[in-house]
């Protein structure tokens, strides 16, 4: 088949290509429906009572008909062009930091290490007051990132409110390119066992993922990998195919791609001598795994090439490509469906089939089909994401701590200490001890934060059903004793979930003088999903037997 470039999968796109759309027997529809909204529109903009913003009409028609399509059929007009660049390069003008919202106030959440905002001092808790002598009382964070991004070269000044400091600090900054690394981190986890996480799959996902698993292999002595895709929305295709090509042969099928057009049709295959074909590799996923991570994982699964560890992939199997517009605008436009070597597509919504309030529907079970792994004729199933091979369990954060995150309190917490710590130990040797805790028990005394627990959410809708089937007020008592019993204590939540709360204060704390790098390094020694994937890799034999198909929990 002829192998058409561009393809693009996930949160990016490829390059765009021109194409021309074949009315056929529809045309006359098309012509009679254009002209009707025409019509429409003329009439609309003349008779209406007040006055109409064109432009915002007729973006928000055309972004309501593509919705009805599927959430990746997209309109991208001039103006958001930048920010669909960024999507497949990772690379944008600016200052290089997260910023965030709270109580009205806009603060630095992170400055990315290296680039304009670090360079020029600039922390994290630091308020933004003025950006070029201009206040940004009123401005919502997306106009204030708007306005801190801008062409490389150009400079700007920024007013901050440090934490401790009583006079407000003037920053003076210089726009760069500012590239997000597509491996933020990679590291050896023991003597062993390599790691390396990968962000995203822009165009130069391959070139960083091959630079560090070289310098584990020849280097840092790995003799095993733990490759880590959560929470990797995808990217470029052709990305993928490059990053399976270093770890299986030459001339092998990693995708292919179909469309109701011919020229979408492609097979996508390995083109270059790989790195290592014998390296133990498990592969971490989770359902913010999406796209071109679903291929990745897929395809290495389907040639039973390494172990998949995790939790239910996202389930997207289709493919979008980019048609320039009149006015410099795109479309991003669904033009296929991708299959991996098994010959499945793990697409788990079937935007065709909708209920009667318009919500697209998930592949029902009766639809899905089983396949076999290539080599050890393994089953695996379509229609639902990638399945792990090993699935561990899901980790949710308790009502506490979820609310000491939304509410930046743990983050403002990070900023006290820093101010109180000139320099802390190494990421994967910090430790929050038992004192810092109370300290921070103490920092939380005259703060606001409620929550309401999983037990009292249920409680509650139990006494709506109680009232309505008149059962409440005979159990009024005895209910009101549950609810009592069941309320959210803070002093015992903070008790119960001291090493919950501890180990966010020591990656948000890391995070201050140690950057992204150093947030994900102090993580791993904790996280359950890398102990796993280690341990799997660590038991050569439920290795082997996990990819033969032959292994059970009970051995």
């Amino acid at each position: 088949m002829k192998k058409i470039k561009g393809f693009i999968v996930g949160i990016a796109v490829g390059l765009s290509v021109v194409f021309s759309f074949g009315f056929a027997d529809n045309y006359f529809a098309l012509s009679k429906n254009l002209d009707i909204f025409s019509t429409l529109f003329k009439e609309l903009n003349t008779y209406y009572v007040d006055d109409t913003e064109p432009g915002q009409l007729v973006k928000t028609a055309i972004d309501e008909m593509l919705l009805s399509l599927d959430p990746y059929t997209n309109y991208i007009p001039e103006s958001k062009i930048e920010d669909f660049k960024f999507m497949t390069t990772g690379q944008y003008g600016g200052i290089g930091s997260l910023i965030h919202r709270k109580d009205g106030q806009v603060f630095i959440s992170e400055p990315y290490e290296g680039f304009p905002a670090f360079k020029a001092g600039l922390k994290a808790g630091d308020q933004i007051l003025e950006i070029d002598g201009k206040s940004i009382d009123g401005k919502t964070t997306e106009e204030i990132s708007s306005i801190l991004k801008g062409q490389a070269g150009t400079s700007l000044k920024i007013k901050v409110k440090r934490p401790g400091k009583e006079e407000p600090l003037i920053k003076g900054l210089e726009r760069e390119n500012i590239k997000i690394d597509d491996v933020p981190y990679y590291g050896m986890l023991d003597k062993e066992v390599g790691y390396i996480k990968l962000s995203s799959f822009t165009q130069t996902a391959s070139e960083n993922f091959i630079k560090a698993f070289k310098d584990l292999k020849e280097n840092q002595g790995m003799k095993k990998l733990v490759f880590d895709l959560r929470g990797n929305g995808g990217g470029l295709l052709i990305q993928a195919v490059e990053i399976v090509n270093t770890i299986i042969p030459k001339g092998k099928i990693v995708v292919e791609t179909r469309g109701k057009r011919k020229e979408w049709d492609a097979t996508y295959k390995t083109s270059k001598t790989p790195i290592d074909t014998e390296i133990p590799v498990v592969i971490v996923v989770d359902e913010r795994s999406a796209s071109a991570s679903e291929i990745v994982a897929g395809t290495l699964q389907d040639y039973d090439r390494a172990v998949v560890v995790g939790k239910q992939t996202f389930g997207k199997g289709l493919v979008q490509q980019t048609v320039p517009l009149s006015y410099n605008a795109q479309l991003k436009v669904t033009v296929a469906k991708y299959y991996i070597p098994s010959g499945r597509c793990i697409q788990k919504i079937d935007y065709s089939n909708r209920n009667e309030s318009g919500i697209a529907q998930q592949v029902p079970d009766s639809m899905i089909h089983s396949f076999k792994t290539l080599i050890n004729k393994r089953e695996v199933f379509d229609g639902k994401g990638i399945k792990p091979d090993v699935k561990t369990e899901e980790q949710r954060l308790s009502p506490l701590s979820s609310t000491l995150m939304r509410q930046y309190l743990v983050f403002d917490y990070a900023t006290q200490y820093q101010l109180k710590h000139d320099s802390i130990d190494a990421p994967d040797e910090f430790d929050f001890s038992d004192s810092q805790y109370e300290a921070f028990k103490s920092f939380l005394e005259n703060k606001e934060y409620d929550y309401e627990t999983q037990s009292e959410k249920l409680l509650e809708k139990l006494q709506k059903v109680a009232e309505k089937e008149r059962y409440y007020d005979r159990a009024k008592t005895e209910y009101e004793a549950l609810k009592a019993k069941l309320s959210g204590d803070k002093d015992a939540d903070l008790e119960k979930f001291q090493e919950e709360v501890s180990e966010m204060l020591e990656n948000e704390i890391v995070s201050r003088y140690y950057y992204q790098r150093g947030r994900i390094e102090q993580s791993l020694s904790k996280d359950p999903d890398i102990q796993k994937a280690v341990k799997v890799l660590n038991e050569p034999n439920t290795y082997n037997e996990i990819l033969a198909g032959t292994f059970t929990k009970e051995k």
